[in-house]
């Protein structure tokens, strides 16, 4: 399931081009250690093919596969042999020949980045000048650590990265295990299987083993659910079916069975996050290609259709968030937790697309709402020449409200800020703090910090900067500047709450969208994230 591996590996054997050091990374259980031993076998193997695979049935063969003792082949698990005293004594073993002149000695070393720096130093010589028909294999899920600890030793070895195996895969191999085992399975049953070893093919053959330990000659998708202690699909489709009904008592009722059934509630949550993947896949690609048993699609179809993609978004971020540094699992009441987060679930009617909605307000108040592809202010038909032309006289604009006007002028600030157009030099960043105090018919006053002010006292400063407002604005526009008021050094500072910072997102974005703000004012809507 390692192609990229196993077929350079098996090239080099059958080419003589072996190399004396090779560092296999990868997650967990993906094969790492097994195709360090395959790669042991072939290079041993008395029967080996022309293309460098082993035969698999010699003497020499089964006992590397068997990982029983052999005087070529050693494995060492190096969280438990990872001082310096133990790299000394492997690289002393490693100077003995192999016991025929035909074979080779492979040195594999498991979790190789529990190897202490010490241990690197001891073995860094003997990669350096290796001794002939020695190889070394080191095997880490974490190789970053060996590259904080021996630099050196990763230029010294030839890199595999071992990829997680896709569900597909994973389900294939097991169905093939069962297949020789003569063990009839039912269709989707590995599914669950699958997906719990998140790409590990050890992890999963380890979960078949424990379901066969229990069953009889037949696997079905109720003995994996039984034995693993998984929740059916079937459960979160209903969920997903209260959720979209807005059946807010139901959402409790829905928790209270989930418990008076056994279930774990952290596995409930690990699964929510996967079922709303899922929904999201079906969402955007259809039921076909999703990862989903055959009599579910149908449902799962159906229940993508009662959400916007946006929705689903919300609630995987809000499952994630939920287990942000184990917060759910370390909870002493996770129950609370998972019904308040279903209800949020529930409350999405709440949370509208900005983008919508300034439109709908915009219209709403009979002025044009802006779009995406709308011209800034002041820069559609119509509008302001740019440069000298705007200098000479910008044509006519609207009347706009106070608050419009308001807007307007600081959506011109922030293009002025970020274009740097019309600011002095050195100035952008001071600048970002600027905002607009007050903005009237061919006059806007800013309110700017105090390192910023003298800045705009050179010549001709000003008149560039009014230039820029008038362009964007297409009205003369003149600008005043004020410093901000200073801080009594006295003062104590405002504490920064999770409720300080929504408010304060949310008047800065209603400062800077009239029709987003007519909307927080009529409908009385709420900044949830």
């Amino acid at each position: 399931m390692q192609d990229h591996v196993s077929d350079t590996l098996r090239a080099a054997v059958a080419k003589g081009r072996v190399a004396h050091a090779y560092l296999f990374c990868g997650p967990r259980g993906v094969g790492k250690t097994t195709a360090a031993r395959v790669l042991a076998m072939a290079l041993n193997c008395p029967n080996r093919s022309a293309e460098g695979e082993p035969c698999g049935v010699c003497e020499s063969c089964e006992r590397i596969w068997a990982g029983r003792t052999s005087l070529d082949v050693v494995e060492i698990d190096a969280a438990s042999n990872r001082g310096v005293d133990d790299a000394r004594d492997l690289r002393e073993r490693a100077m003995y020949a192999p016991s025929d002149e035909h074979r080779y000695k492979v040195y594999i070393v498991d979790e190789a980045h529990m190897l202490t720096k010490d241990a690197w130093n001891a073995l860094l010589k003997i990669l350096e000048e290796p001794p002939p028909r020695v190889i070394f294999v080191f095997a880490t899920t974490e190789p970053q650590k060996i590259q904080q600890a021996a630099p050196p030793i990763l230029s010294r070895c030839q890199r595999f990265d071992f990829r997680r195996i896709s569900t597909e895969g994973i389900v294939r191999r097991l169905e093939s295990v069962l297949e020789k085992e003569s063990v009839k399975v039912e269709p989707g049953a590995l599914l669950p299987i699958g997906r719990r070893a998140e790409g590990g093919l050890r992890d999963a053959l380890s979960l078949l083993d424990q379901v066969l330990s229990f069953t009889d000659e037949s696997v079905t998708a109720d003995d994996v659910r039984r034995i693993l202690g998984l929740i059916e699909e079937e459960a979160y489709l209903e969920l997903f079916e209260i959720v979209a009904g807005k059946r807010y008592g139901d959402v409790f009722r829905f928790v209270a069975r989930i418990r008076e059934e056994g279930y774990d509630l952290n596995e409930f949550q690990r699964g929510l996050g996967d079922a709303l993947r899922t929904l999201l896949v079906v969402k955007f690609d259809g039921a076909v290609g999703a990862e989903v048993r055959d009599d579910l699609r149908d449902r799962y179809a159906a229940c993508a259709e009662l959400f916007e993609a946006g929705d689903l978004l919300r609630m995987l971020g809000q499952v994630a968030e939920l287990d942000t540094e184990g917060r759910f699992r370390k909870s002493a009441d996770p129950q609370l937790l998972l019904e308040a987060l279903l209800l949020r679930f529930a409350h999405l009617d709440r949370t509208v697309d900005l983008e919508r909605l300034i439109r709908a307000a915009g219209g709403a108040s009979g002025d044009p709402a802006p779009t995406p592809d709308s011209p800034p202010p002041g820069r559609g038909p119509g509008a302001a020449p740019t440069g000298a032309a705007a200098a000479a006289g910008p044509a006519a604009a609207p009347v706009l409200s106070a608050g419009d006007a308001l807007a307007a002028a600081r959506a011109a600030l922030r293009e002025i800020v970020e274009t740097r157009d019309g600011i002095p030099s050195g100035t952008a960043i001071p600048m970002r703090a600027a905002d607009v105090a007050q903005s009237e018919a061919g006059k806007v006053v800013l309110r700017v910090p105090a390192i910023v002010l003298e800045r705009f006292d050179a010549p001709g400063a000003r008149v560039s900067l009014e230039r820029a407002f008038s362009s964007r604005l297409g009205r003369e526009t003149a600008v005043e500047l004020t410093a901000e008021a200073a801080q009594p050094s006295d003062a104590a500072p405002e504490r920064l709450t999770p409720e300080k910072a929504r408010s304060d997102t949310l008047d800065r974005m209603t400062r800077e969208e009239p029709g987003l703000r007519r909307a927080v004012e009529e409908w009385d809507l709420e900044l949830l994230n």
